[in-house]
């Protein structure tokens, strides 16, 4: 195996770059003669605008331009909309679409009204603050399910209600015969609660414009470039693709929701054309939480039908999502035909109805945030399964062993017609008990009671569709001088290609990776690409990457054979040197490669250099990594806090390119769902609608210590869907932690559910309700 292969622990490279201060930003850039933008915000939830008035602004010295939509509106700048279509029982998905500044009416605190650009940064928001906006405020509404009710506030004139596009999964007659004919039906009401994602680094988009070549050019963060560049070209600048060039440099963390086609990409370039300079525009970090994407933000109830031996015999669902006060890329499909790949999870269940509605809200819009419906879809069977195990007398991990897809029975055609390839769900789950020592829980809850604490343990099973987009594009070059140049169409915002695919080309090349380059994040680099998102990139560029690793192989293989006067297929690479089969005759990489770009010294046929462009196309749609995740808590009954005890998981990912790499994405998943289970909430004031958790002294994001040493280990059974036997490994914790953790609490405290996040207030009340209520039964 070669050192630095497949399979090898190998350290992050692109880690004593970044660590030293080395790595290079959006916002390190700054273009000669970059003017810097400011945008205007709404203060309103919910208002009309009856005038915008910018004559003392535009006076202050060093103000360029102050920009308003009827501004964009008179140089054609067009509308961003959902990219995804969700089919409606009813009527088809609504989209209104949404202008890059509002002129007739703002939706939400944060909604852009003006762009305002100045010579320096504090120029611009010195001249923001004396823009005069007139506004009549309208009735506003923020709770996601108060938004679905008969008489809430009406968000776009013209409708008659909130609602986008009403889903249903069909089957509906199949589960209500279930129900009907079940010997015990159990239920669950539930929320999955707003997150903000919160990266590192800032949103910064810097727009340039050169009237010479007629070009565009967009730095800033991104999941992917050219997606980015296909849909703002569209849809926003309405110019071919090849008119605009996108870069993203090091991005500091992604989460989804820097995948997204967002209002101030445009609003750069726009005014780079408009204003003839460079403009650059910064979030400050209230800004992040106002104009961030925003995740989660769903309404559930949900019923489960089960017989006298506690078998799952089918589910229905109903939920409300919140999509915010415009649709965003992939707003309407995360709770609806994108969660819903995995209905029914891990368990043998297809009878599943499940409908949503996606109503619009004055809020953040939302749209994909880490795991992007299938931590939702995965904490509703959860804790159904832990209200069934309570009403039949059972252990919560003996019905799960009752209901889990067996391996025998692969593939599997889920509720949504989609066939989950390999699993060994059984055998996870029983790796994970081990490994929590589920069995001496007893013990260690005794302890803890006698040191007056509660102590409870609870397990989550998850699964998630990974994959999305079935094509990526890679390019492999062997320079002259020896030397591997790898552009991929993914884009690492933190999770290590750069260290995973040279893995992927020195297994296969047998070349070392400190002579190889790595370059992503440039529209121009490469014709095409997907970006990175769904956990994608180890399965689609990383086959990408061995199979233009096979290619150059081949050919490399095809000019020794010249060199060495053999057949082809009596030459072998191996040990990075090749040699014909059974002997020591061989010749090495450099002689090779100065004979690969020598047209004298190559066979007939061949054309000069060691150069593959490729672009990978899958069949199926996604593959299907799963995990169980066990938790152990203690609560502190005088004052409600949830400490996180103990945690273990054991996750099946396939085949592992790096263990050192799965292992952190499986630590910053899970620091995900503990931040969702016990601590993270957006919230709006019901009346006003105004945020009230647009920075971290009022939002709450988990730190270490927050946590508790994890153990980790996986379950590997290798896909039989790509090349690699690989499976997606990025989301898995965000999707296994939350109801781990609200299992455990709930345990802890003998209830039957706490909605998250489980704040100490919200615990301590849940104590204080449960003591009334036994108080009460015993009188």
């Amino acid at each position: 195996m070669e050192k630095n292969g497949i399979g090898q622990p190998v350290r992050r490279r692109e880690d004593v770059r970044l660590l030293t201060g080395r790595g290079r930003y959006t916002d390190d850039i700054d273009p000669p003669g970059c003017a810097h933008a400011v945008v205007l915000r709404s203060p309103h939830a919910h208002a009309r605008i009856l005038g915008i008035e910018t004559r003392a602004a535009a006076a202050l010295p060093g103000v360029i331009g102050i920009l308003t939509g009827h501004d964009a509106a008179a140089d054609g700048l067009g509308r961003l909309a959902t990219l995804f279509d969700v089919p409606g029982r009813d009527a088809p998905l609504f989209d209104p679409g949404r202008d890059i500044l509002q002129t007739e009416r703002v939706r939400y605190v944060g909604d852009p009204v003006a762009l305002v650009v100045a010579e320096t940064r504090q120029g611009a928001l010195d001249a923001a603050e004396l823009v005069e906006v007139e506004y009549e405020p309208l009735p506003a509404v923020t709770d996601t399910a108060a938004a679905a009710a008969p008489g809430a506030p009406v968000i776009w004139e013209g409708r008659a209600d909130n609602l986008c596009v009403l889903w249903d999964s069909g089957r509906a007659a199949e589960v209500d015969a279930a129900c009907a004919a079940a010997r015990r039906t159990v239920s669950v009401s539930l929320v999955n609660n707003r997150m903000v994602a919160n990266p590192m680094e800032p949103r910064v988009a810097i727009g340039e414009w050169d009237a010479e070549s007629g070009r565009y050019l967009l730095h800033g963060p991104s999941q992917g470039t050219h997606r980015l560049r296909d849909n703002l070209a569209k849809l926003a600048l309405k110019v071919p693709p090849a008119g605009l060039r996108v870069v993203s440099p090091d991005v500091g963390g992604g989460f989804g929701a820097r995948g997204k086609l967002m209002p101030e990409n445009a609003l750069v370039l726009w005014a780079a054309r408009r204003l003839g300079r460079p403009v650059k525009w910064l979030a400050g970090r209230t800004e992040t939480f106002q104009s961030d994407p925003h995740g989660r933000d769903q309404v559930t109830t949900a019923e489960m039908a089960l017989d006298e031996g506690g078998k799952c015999l089918a589910v229905r669902i109903r939920t409300v999502a919140s999509m915010g006060a415009y649709l965003m890329d992939m707003g309407p499909r995360v709770p609806t035909t994108g969660g819903a790949r995995v209905m029914g999870t891990v368990y043998d269940c297809t009878a599943i109805n499940n409908q949503v509605r996606c109503v619009f809200t004055n809020t953040v819009p939302t749209d994909a945030f880490r795991g992007a419906g299938r931590p939702e879809t995965a904490y509703i069977m959860e804790r159904l399964f832990d209200r069934a195990a309570e009403a039949l007398g059972i252990g919560r991990d003996e019905i799960r062993r009752r209901n889990y897809i067996r391996q025998e029975a692969m593939p599997f055609r889920n509720a949504a017609g989609n066939l989950i390839d390999s699993g060994d769900f059984a055998g996870t789950q029983a790796m994970a008990l081990r490994l929590a020592d589920w069995d001496g829980f007893p013990v260690r809850r005794a302890a803890s009671r006698a040191a007056g604490r509660l102590r409870g343990i609870g397990l989550g099973y998850f699964i998630e569709a990974s994959g999305g987009l079935t094509s990526e594009t890679v390019r492999l070059r062997i320079t002259p001088s020896g030397r591997v140049e790898l552009r991929v169409g993914t884009f690492s915002h933190g999770q290590g290609h750069e260290t995973a695919f040279l893995q992927i080309v020195a297994e296969r090349l047998g070349l070392d990776p400190d002579a190889m380059d790595f370059v992503q994040g440039d529209s121009d680099e490469l014709p095409a690409g997907s970006g990175t998102g769904g956990s994608r990139s180890s399965q689609m560029g990383g086959v990408a990457v061995l199979r233009a690793s096979n290619a150059v192989a081949e050919k490399a293989r095809r000019i020794a054979a010249h060199l060495l006067e053999a057949a082809p297929g009596d030459v072998e690479l191996a040990e990075g040197r090749f040699r014909v089969a059974g002997t020591d005759i061989g010749v090495d990489w450099p002689r090779v490669i100065a004979a690969a770009h020598d047209p004298a010294r190559l066979p007939e046929g061949e054309t000069p250099g060691l150069d593959e462009l490729l672009t990978y196309t899958r069949d199926t749609e996604c593959n299907f990594p799963n995990g169980c995740h066990v938790a152990e808590v203690e609560v502190d009954p005088e004052t409600g806090q949830v400490t996180l005890a103990r945690y273990a998981a054991v996750d099946d990912v396939g085949n592992v390119i790096n263990p050192l790499l799965v292992h952190g994405q499986m630590h910053g998943g899970i620091m995900t769902g503990i931040g969702q289970a016990l601590m993270e909430e957006a919230r709006y004031d019901a009346e006003s609608g105004q945020f009230l958790t647009s920075t971290f002294q009022d939002y709450a994001l988990p730190r270490a210590g927050d946590a508790c040493g994890f153990d980790l280990a996986l379950n590997v059974v290798p896909t039989p869907t790509n090349d690699l036997g690989v499976k997606g490994a990025g989301e898995g914790g965000a999707c296994g932690a939350p109801p781990a953790i609200v299992s455990a609490v709930c345990d802890a405290l003998g209830v039957d559910h706490i909605d998250m996040p489980l704040t100490a207030e919200k615990v301590w009340r849940a104590m204080a309700l449960s003591r009334t209520a036994s108080r009460r039964a015993a009188e």
